[in-house]
Formats: C-alpha cells, sequence, structure tokens
C-alpha cells in the first residue's frame, strides 16, 4: 500500500496521498468517513520482480528500499512486498486522469533507474515463471514475519505481483454501492490481463496462475456485496478485534473501499511489463467507476448476484484468459469477452481497451516465447524506461 497500513486506534498525522489531498485523516477507531471527498482521482500501484542482467529473480530489495536513497518521485512511494525479489511503487495522487501516462512514466523510468544504478533491472508478470519459492529468501519487515506465522503455506508460497488502481469517490455510501457493482466486471478485468501461466518452473494450463495462487490466502477473492458503509467499518473492526488481520491492509480482496485513502481499490489485475497495457487496464477501471458513480446519483437500483457465479465468472477468466465467456448478471446466458465490452463502450469513454482485445495476451506470448528457450521468454518480462 502507499503508506504502512494502520491498526484502528492509531493518530494519523499526515495527508491523503490519494483522494483528498487537503484533509488530514483522524483516529481510525471509526473509519471515518472523511477521506471520501474527491471523485475520479487516481493512484496506481504496481509490484515487480527484482532481477539480474538475465531477468532471473534475485533479491534486491534491501538495497533499493533501505540501503540507497530513491529518486524523488519515488520517495514515500517504493516498498517492498514479501519477498526479497518482489518491489512496489506507488504513483503520487493523480489528480487529472489525462495526467496518468506521463506520471507512470516518470515513475517507471525513475524506478528502472534507481535498479539498474545498483547493478538489477526490474521485470514484470503476475508470476515470474522462474521464481522457485522454496529457493527465494523473504523479507525480514514485522508485518510480513507475522503474516508467514499466522498464515503458514499459502503465504510462504505467494510469490505474486498485482496491479491495484485506486479511484477517489466523493462519499462513502457511493463507494459501497460502486465496489458492489464493479463486482462482475472484475472477471473482465482479469481476462484483459492475465500474464502468469507459469508458477514455479512449470506450467499450470491456467492464464492467471496469479489470481488462483493468492486465493490460497484468507480475506481474498471476490468479496460479498455490503449493505451500508457502516456494516464495512463493522466488518473491517471485527476482523481486527476478533485477530482475524493485524490490519486493515490485510482484506486483500478484489476490490475495496479504501477506507484510508477514500476510493475504490480494483485488485484484480496480473502485473504487465507494457505501460500500454496497465494505461488502458487503468482507464477502464477509471471509467467504470464514473459511470457507475453517476448510476449512483441517478438513484439506479442493484440487480442482486449471486457470489457464485461472480466466483464462475472468474474462475473462467482465470483459465480461459481473453477466450472466456462470461455469465451475465441475470444467470440466463452467457457473453463473451469481446461482447461484454462493445456493451460498455456504450456507456463508457473507452480508448485504449481495444488494443488489449486486438492484441495477443500476456498468457499467450509467455507460452509462445518459451518456445525459444527461457531466456527468450525472461528477457519479454524486464521493464524498458518509458520515457
Amino acid at each position: 500500500m502507499f503508506d504502512e497500513p494502520l491498526r484502528y486506534g492509531a493518530t494519523v498525522g499526515e495527508q491523503n496521498p490519494l483522494a483528498c489531498p487537503n484533509i488530514t485523516l483522524v483516529a481510525m477507531e471509526t473509519a471515518s468517513e472523511s477521506p471520501f471527498t474527491e471523485l475520479g482521482t487516481l493512484g496506481i500501484e504496481e509490484e515487480f520482480f527484482v532481477v539480474d542482467e538475465y531477468g532471473r529473480p534475485t533479491s534486491g530489495t534491501d538495497t533499493l528500499v533501505y540501503d540507497a536513497e530513491p529518486p524523488a518521485i519515488l520517495a514515500g512511494h517504493l516498498d517492498h512486498e514479501l519477498f526479497k525479489f518482489v518491489i512496489e511503487s506507488q504513483t503520487p495522487l493523480i489528480e487529472e486522469p489525462a495526467n496518468a501516462e506521463a506520471t507512470l512514466s516518470a515513475v517507471r523510468g525513475a524506478l528502472v533507474d534507481h535498479a539498474r544504478e545498483h547493478g538489477f533491472e526490474i521485470a514484470s508478470a503476475g508470476l515470474h515463471p522462474g521464481a522457485k519459492w522454496r529457493e527465494l529468501e523473504h523479507a525480514q519487515k514485522p508485518r510480513y514475519q507475522s503474516q508467514l506465522d499466522r498464515i503458514q503455506y499459502p503465504q510462504h508460497r505467494n510469490t505474486t505481483a498485482g496491479l491495484h488502481v485506486h479511484v477517489g469517490v466523493d462519499d462513502a455510501e457511493k463507494a459501497i454501492w460502486i465496489a458492489n457493482r464493479i463486482r462482475w466486471h472484475l472477471p473482465i478485468v482479469l481476462a484483459l490481463s492475465v500474464n502468469s501461466p507459469y508458477w514455479n518452473g512449470f506450467d499450470t494450463g491456467l492464464a492467471s496462475a496469479r489470481a488462483k495462487l493468492f486465493e490460497g490466502l484468507p480475506n481474498t477473492g471476490m468479496p460479498t456485496a455490503f449493505d451500508s458503509f457502516e456494516s464495512f467499518q463493522r466488518f473491517e473492526r471485527q476482523m481486527i478485534e476478533t485477530d482475524s488481520i493485524s490490519d486493515r491492509g490485510e482484506l486483500w480482496f478484489d476490490v475495496r473501499p479504501h477506507t484510508e485513502y477514500g476510493t475504490v481499490e480494483v485488485r484484480t489485475a496480473d502485473a504487465q511489463a507494457d505501460i500500454d497495457r496497465v494505461l488502458a487496464l487503468v482507464e477502464y477501471v477509471h471509467e467504470l467507476v464514473l459511470d457507475f458513480a453517476a448510476r449512483y446519483e441517478d438513484g439506479e437500483r442493484i440487480q442482486p448476484v449471486r457470489r457464485e457465479l461472480l466466483d464462475e465468472n472468474k474462475w473462467r477468466a482465470i483459465r480461459h484468459g481473453q477466450a472466456a465467456s462470461f455469465i451475465t448478471r441475470d444467470g440466463e446466458g452467457t457473453l463473451d469477452l469481446t461482447s461484454a465490452l462493445e456493451r460498455d463502450e456504450r456507456r463508457l469513454d473507452l480508448d485504449r481497451v481495444a488494443s488489449l482485445l486486438g492484441a495477443e495476451s500476456g498468457a499467450s506470448r509467455q507460452r509462445r516465447l518459451y518456445e525459444d528457450g527461457v531466456d527468450a521468454l525472461y528477457s519479454s518480462l524486464v521493464v524498458a524506461d518509458p520515457r
């Protein structure tokens, strides 16, 4: 996340970096509604792999996060994940979506420069095909050590890397409504992003093994619908007070209203090496949130959808990627990915998403390149400086 997650009862003395740049957060006993003040702002979190010159995973986050001063744009926006070969960058608050490309390019370029200055490269995919979790070092940060102790095997093997998109929402109840409504679209987002067919050195037969692997952790996957913001607050409190999680950052669902940043956060996509693919996914999520915000304000009623049907749609995306068909909201039929996006294009302002449909998926590309050997595959995942 953008900052170290907070327990309830902690005092926050800094500004919200995403949705409300001019509001200082209050103590978190009540998960105040005040962060939900700005509609349409953006924040983009990307998890990357630290690799050597041959594109192979290597422990580099101690050097890049702790032992060296990062470029200015990464100050306060760079952290590591569970393994010492997984690093996370976050954009500063993007108040104007038109600035997303320039901001993301600057962040990515700075990270690539920072890594190269210390003898590393940066790679990106939902899973690194050559990462064998038993041979890799875990981070020593107390938070992660606590998770390893509590969760055990599912967390020990968690070499995943995702793309998380935050969109600011100006009302807490609206954020809950959007998070409920957007769930049907999450398998669509995943199908567009599939980029992890290999795990632990073998072909899983899946288009996104990351998504299925991550579901092995508690509090992941497709969330239930919440009746109100108060019900979500109550759930957060119950999970912390019953020692189910250490902090609210450990609610790792595919979508969540973020009660610190005042955003709806969509967490379902695989990480991507190609910045154009990232920007297309960001555009889609952003447009969905804005559209649902308008529908909420118009008083539209939500058609209930069984969570089991949403889980089935996600499984179809995990298994088949862009070739998946999806059960419709009413449960009476199916439609393919192209048809689903054509329906969205009637309401949404989408310029980039068509490029994903017209291109080879990340999963298919990885399998094709693997036929030429792992060196070609590993090289394809290395992130270029986009500037």
